[in-house]
Order: structure tokens, then sequence, then C-alpha cells
């Protein structure tokens, strides 16, 4: 894949686009184009481990990123995977504290790194920008108490189902070239047999239709049933 870097009045309004700058004056928008910084990666590449100190922002130009927690024994806990248009990195920037995971691409991928003092500076000059920061670190958290919630009350296939229909373009999920049963059950926190046996159940009960580039649901209201959490 070509990763040819955009020029800066692109950036700044793929930027506007965004929720966290929506709305920001384009005179705003082009000095936070202007103090970003092109990064390209090959596919596997590590963007940031944990513990590494939080430079800024993240916007996805080109590619996907997955974020991860590593057990001591190697085995992934996939809590986001962000791709083009997307914004990640900010927890860590706002809260002045180190990565608490770490990214890393899946394909070839083209970033741009919003650096700290940039976002620092405008908070100081923009106070009212303050609630963009609140409104995203809320966004994260909920996202994450989602994970927990999935993690510790629903079983794999309801975890399963539940991000089926989430995912779903009407009645079908398209799979990324890189998203082999093994990325798909780091996400979910299962085995991939336990997810291989997942997926079968809810073939055999005639709720999905599965092929090596998507899924097709063939009964959401089944599905839904399924993803309630257990009791």
């Amino acid at each position: 894949m070509a990763q040819l870097e955009p020029d800066i009045i692109q950036l700044a309004a793929e930027l506007g686009a965004t929720s966290f700058f929506q709305g920001l004056d384009q005179q705003v928008l082009c000095q936070f184009a202007e103090r970003a910084r092109w990064r390209t990666y090959t596919a596997g590449a590590v963007i940031f481990l944990e513990g590494d100190e939080a430079p800024g922002f993240y916007y996805v130009q080109q590619g996907w990123v997955k974020i991860v927690k590593m057990s001591p024994e190697g085995r992934e806990q996939i809590l986001y995977f962000w791709g083009p248009g997307d914004l990640f990195g900010g927890m860590s920037v706002f809260a002045n504290q180190p990565m608490p995971a770490t990214a890393i691409t899946l394909e070839p991928t083209g970033l741009w790194l919003l650096p700290r003092d940039a976002i620092q500076q405008r908070l100081v000059a923009d106070p009212t920008m303050a609630l963009r920061v609140i409104e995203f670190m809320a966004r994260r958290i909920n996202e994450l108490i989602t994970l927990v919630t999935d993690l510790s009350l629903r079983s794999v296939t309801a975890r399963l189902a539940r991000l089926l229909l989430e995912e779903a373009e009407g009645d079908l999920v398209q799979r990324q070239r890189w998203a082999t049963q093994s990325e798909l059950a780091a996400r979910l926190g299962a085995a991939p047999d336990v997810l291989n046996r997942a997926l079968r159940t809810l073939v055999e009960e005639g709720l999905i239709d599965l092929s090596r580039q998507q899924i097709r649901l063939l009964d959401r209201q089944g599905l839904a049933a399924k993803a309630i959490p257990d009791r």
C-alpha cells in the first residue's frame, strides 16, 4: 500500500471531522496540522509499548492498529482496533501517565502524531476545550467498562453475538485481511478453540453465515437473545 503524506490543509479538514476536534476554528485546526509529525510503519510494527511516555495524540491516516494488554506469558487481550479517521493515545496525554497498553500495526500504516505540548498549549489558551477532553475520556472509560462487563458477565458466545450486532453494516460484518480467528479471539478474551466453538454454534443454530471475507447475520433477534449477559 502506498503511504503518501497528505498535505496540511487535508489533515486540518480530517481532524475537523473527528468528534474531538469538530467545531474548532479552521485556523486552530491548521495550527494543529502544522505541528503534526508524519510516521509510517510496516505490518506488525510496535508504535509504543506499555509503560512508554505518552508523546501525544495519534491520528490514523491509513491502515489499522490494535491496542493490546500482554500477559507475562505473551497472551493478548485486545482493547481496541483503530482505523482510518480514528484518534488514539489521548488518555495518557491528558492524565500525564505512561502508556497503559501496547499499540501494534495490523497492516502498513500511516499516522500523524499530534505532540502533547501542542494539545496542552491549546487547553491553556482555550479552557472550553477541557470539555472535549472530559467527553473524550468519558467515552474511553465507558468503552472499558463495557469490556469489563463482557469479560465478567458474558460467555464467549454472548460476547461474540454482541460484537457482531454492533459491527454489522446492514446484515454484513466485513472481515479485514488481518482479522484472523486468533485476532478475534484476543479481542473477545477467549482462546482460539473456544471462539471457533462459539462461531460453530451460531452457524449451526442458523444465526449467522460465515465466510473468509464476511459474516452475514441471518437472525438478529436470535443473536440479541444470545448476547444477553449470563445470569
